[in-house]
């Protein structure tokens, strides 16, 4: 398999594990920037769920759990985050050293600068804008390990080539593998329209790039997280609709009726 280009983004310190992150070979959760909270996750018929709010800047972040490089190519929305083509696994990625992350805060426009996500009705979708809006509301990712390196061949000087073909035994230290690791209840409301991701403001974001061969053709996991607003979520039936507060009044009338029954 030939090694293709991908992005290094900068390293950032690992954090304690996401209380609401979903994945295995790495941890992928979002993050509302407009309010810094990381969104809480919702279970239905085996499809994580998170709550969006038009208007609201927000990130991806994918966090790596494992003592490997892996490569994470994000999709939105159904498009790859790096070049708004239509997403595929083969395609590149950001590429995460042993244990950090990455925070993917738009579609990216240089390796200096982004265009920031944010929630957004589905006819501002960036998906929907360049005539690509079967996907809007879901967010994934597809890990790869990479390629180990192959240990090194043994070198034999000439006797000893000699004695091995001979069949004598040699007295020698096993070659050691180099590592393959780089550097690196109300009523329920109707649904409205579907939430989508926007097309932001642009903002700074540096990575550079680097290679990195995939040790399969396939992804080692493929992780994906569905949005849409609180409306439609409960119009689903993924969350249950909040009931309407009681206000009870403690003096109610003036004198104690007889009972009705």
């Amino acid at each position: 398999m030939k090694p293709i280009r991908a992005l290094l983004a900068a390293a950032l310190a690992a954090a304690s594990l996401a209380a609401h992150a979903v994945g295995s070979l790495a941890d992928l959760s979002i993050l509302d920037r407009s309010t810094g909270r990381e969104l809480p996750v919702y279970w239905h018929d085996g499809r994580a769920y998170v709550v969006g709010r038009p208007g609201n800047e927000y990130q991806v972040v994918v966090r790596n759990r494992r003592g490997e490089d892996l490569l994470a190519v994000v999709s939105v929305d159904g498009l790859n985050v790096m070049n708004g083509e239509t997403a595929s696994p083969r395609q590149s990625g950001y590429v995460l050293a042993p244990w950090s992350r990455v925070e993917v805060r738009g579609w990216r426009k240089s390796l200096d600068e982004v265009a920031a996500f944010y929630f957004t009705p589905l006819g501002d979708s960036y998906a929907a804008r360049t005539d690509r809006p079967a996907n809007v509301g879901v967010i994934g990712v597809a890990l790869f390990r990479r390629k180990p390196e192959p240990p090194p061949v043994a070198q034999y000087a000439p006797e000893e080539k000699l004695r091995a073909e001979s069949g004598a035994d040699l007295q020698r230290e096993p070659a050691r593998e180099k590592s393959a690791n780089g550097a690196l209840a109300r009523p329920a409301p109707a649904p409205g329209a579907p939430l989508g991701t926007g097309h932001g403001r642009r903002e700074e974001s540096r990575v550079r790039m680097v290679d990195f061969e995939r040790a399969t053709e396939e992804p080692a996991e493929t992780v994906a997280i569905y949005y849409d607003s609180y409306r439609n979520l409960v119009a689903m039936g993924v969350l249950q609709p909040e009931r309407a507060p009681r206000n009870p009044d403690p003096f109610p009338t003036a004198f104690a009726p007889d009972p009705w029954r």
